[in-house]
Formats: structure tokens, C-alpha cells, sequence
């Protein structure tokens, strides 16, 4: 086997054909231009290879325990990966505005629409096409070659990440144990918790009356919003993408994290919870560099260009639902006292024999 043949260098060493070189006017910019997107989309694709392998897993009725590591190794390398594509956009940056205008009216009308790959990569995540925008609706396929738009199409078919995680962590049942109920104790003890806030707040002798009232109505606030953890039909009122079974499950294993088993399971919550800050923070780089070099100018795509990539890193936030948990974390010292029978079952205990160990 010989190094540039197993590599396919050829091919690939050979593939940046500058269209301003064509054009009779060679623009030096344009060879990291085109290296730097087909480095993205390389990257895009080892991706979305990661993300498959992910979601086979957890398509399965019963996930394997002894896959969640395997699983977790995974979404870290994608995290790897985005926080590089990040880090790259500060090459893209190099490029002076006047010399990207050397060659960029010879790129009309292509733009970063017509990647399929980081289209399938949110859909994978599963951001659905009835959460974009009308400007993103108008662009979300149309710019796609035909045969294109069906591999997209039969992507948006198959189930997300998104959905598979809900079902699975709906799957769990860690909240009622014989006669243990953590969402009755939970209650009660965030029920303290909120009364002796509102104590402290009357007692306070640094407060007037009106800050104190004001105070009073905004711990009614927060204590309304954990109310509607403990009631199903308040719960559907609100705007949470995952059942709220799963949201109690991805809540318990948060307040539990310190125990051995639910370990992976938090890497796994917080893994897809750093991606998609990863993947925020790409869409704002995305978008201040676009600033940078266009100003005002419209995308070639036809988009508004910067604030176009602005209200698309505010809008898909993917995984929102387990940025809201913090909300409703409670301190470590003050969390229900799990049952030792279900303590012991959470954690590496071992029943030693009288054998002389």
C-alpha cells in the first residue's frame, strides 16, 4: 500500500480549480477559499458518520449499557471536531475584504445553501424544517440539485437524535422506586427551599418595602416555573420539545451525576448539550466573519448575508430543553436522600463475602 494511493492525494490535491484562474485573472485568495470549505466539508462528513453510528445505537428498543461509553467517546470526538471548525474560522479571516471582492461575484449563485451535508447534520440533530424561518424555508432545498433534495428528503424521514434521546431517556424509570417517589420528595423539598427564600426576603432589613415586593414576585416567578414540572397539562402549555418523563429522567440523572451509573448518562446529556454550543458558536463566528468581509452586502445565496447567519445561531438552539435544566437544579447538600437499596443500585457496591478478603 503506498501512502498517496491509499489517501486518493491525487484526487484530492488536484481538486481546487481556482474560477478566477479560469476567468483569466488569478485571484491568490481563492486557493484558501476553497480549501478552507472543502476542509469543512470533510470534516462535515466524519460528522455525520459519528452521528449515524450514535443513532443506530439508540434506535434500538434497548439500548446497551455497555455502549453508552462508546457512545459518549463518540460525541466527544464531534465536539472535537466543531470546536476545530470554530478555531478555522479565524483562518477564513486572514482574507482581506478587498481580496475576497477579487473573486467573489464569480461564485454567484453558490453559497453555504447548498450544502447537503451540514443540512443533514441538522436534520440528524433534529432540527425540523417547520422551525425555520420563511427565508430559510425558501432556501432550505430549492438550492439543492434534484437528486440532492430526495437524499435530504428521505433523511428528514428517518427519526433525530433529538427524538431517540427523548424516547430513551422516557424509557428510564428512575423516578419511583417501591415506596420512593423523588418527584413527591423533589417537591418538597424545593417547596422549602422556596419558603425559606421568601423569609429571608421579608426579614431582609437592607430591603425597603417595595424592593422586597419586588423580590417576593419574582421568586413566585421561579417557583411557577418549577410548578409546572409537577403538572402534565401545565407542562404541555409550555414551549418543551421533549416529553416530560424525559425531562424528570435527564433531571434525576443531573441531580444524581456523582453516582457511578448515571456517570455516562450525564456525559451523554451534557456531550449533546456542549455540540450545541459548538455548533451556536460556528453560526456566530460564521456570522461576524461574513460582517467582517461583506459589511452590508447580500450572501451570494441571495440571503441577507450577516444578519441572515446572525438570527440563524439565536434561532436553532437544538437541544434547548437540557440547556433549561439548570433551572431547576437544587443544591447537592439539599437533594432528596435516595433509599440505600436504590443508592446501592446506582453505585459500584458489592456484596463481600466472608472469604477472607
Amino acid at each position: 500500500m503506498h501512502y498517496a494511493e491509499y489517501l486518493k492525494l491525487d484526487q484530492i490535491l488536484n481538486a481546487q480549480k481556482l474560477e478566477s484562474e479560469n476567468q483569466g485573472n488569478p485571484a491568490h485568495d481563492e486557493m484558501l477559499f476553497i480549501i478552507i470549505h472543502q476542509a469543512y466539508e470533510l470534516w462535515f462528513k466524519q460528522i455525520l458518520f459519528e452521528l449515524e453510528s450514535i443513532r443506530t445505537i439508540f434506535e434500538k428498543d434497548i439500548v446497551d449499557d455497555q455502549h453508552l461509553g462508546l457512545i459518549v467517546s463518540r460525541i466527544q470526538r464531534i465536539n472535537k471536531i466543531l470546536k476545530l471548525l470554530v478555531d478555522q474560522v479565524a483562518i477564513i479571516e486572514t482574507m482581506t475584504p478587498s481580496a475576497f471582492l477579487e473573486f467573489r461575484d464569480l461564485l454567484n449563485p453558490a453559497s453555504g445553501f447548498q450544502s447537503l451535508q451540514f443540512r443533514k447534520l441538522e436534520s440528524i440533530l433534529g432540527l425540523k424544517k417547520e422551525q425555520r424561518s420563511t427565508v430559510e424555508k425558501k432556501f432550505f432545498n430549492t438550492r439543492l440539485k434534484k437528486h440532492e433534495q430526495v437524499e435530504l428528503d428521505k433523511e428528514l424521514l428517518k427519526k433525530s437524535l433529538k427524538e431517540l434521546i427523548d424516547e430513551w431517556l422516557g424509557r428510564l424509570n428512575l423516578l419511583e422506586f417501591d415506596n420512593f417517589s423523588f418527584w413527591k420528595e423533589f417537591k418538597n423539598t424545593t417547596d422549602q427551599i422556596f419558603e425559606s427564600d421568601k423569609n429571608l426576603i421579608k426579614k431582609n432589613s437592607t430591603l425597603d418595602e417595595t424592593e422586597k415586593e419586588r423580590e417576593l414576585l419574582n421568586l413566585s416567578k421561579v417557583k411557577d416555573s418549577f410548578n409546572v414540572l409537577f403538572n402534565d397539562e401545565e407542562y404541555k402549555k409550555q414551549n418543551f420539545t421533549i416529553s416530560r418523563q424525559s425531562l424528570l429522567s435527564a433531571l434525576f440523572i443531573t441531580t444524581y451525576q456523582d453516582y457511578p451509573l448515571m456517570h455516562l448518562p450525564f456525559k451523554i446529556i451534557s456531550g449533546f448539550l456542549e455540540m450545541d454550543e459548538f455548533i451556536t458558536k460556528w453560526r456566530y463566528a460564521h456570522a461576524l466573519m461574513a460582517k467582517r468581509i461583506l459589511g452590508q452586502r447580500i450572501g451570494t445565496g441571495g440571503s441577507s448575508g450577516h444578519e441572515y447567519l446572525r438570527k440563524t445561531a439565536e434561532r436553532h438552539v437544538l437541544f434547548a430543553d437540557f440547556f433549561k435544566l439548570n433551572t431547576f437544579l437544587i443544591p447537592k447538600s439539599q437533594r432528596p436522600e435516595l433509599p440505600q437499596k436504590l443508592s446501592d443500585l446506582l453505585s459500584y457496591h458489592f456484596a463481600v463475602k466472608n472469604h477472607g478478603l
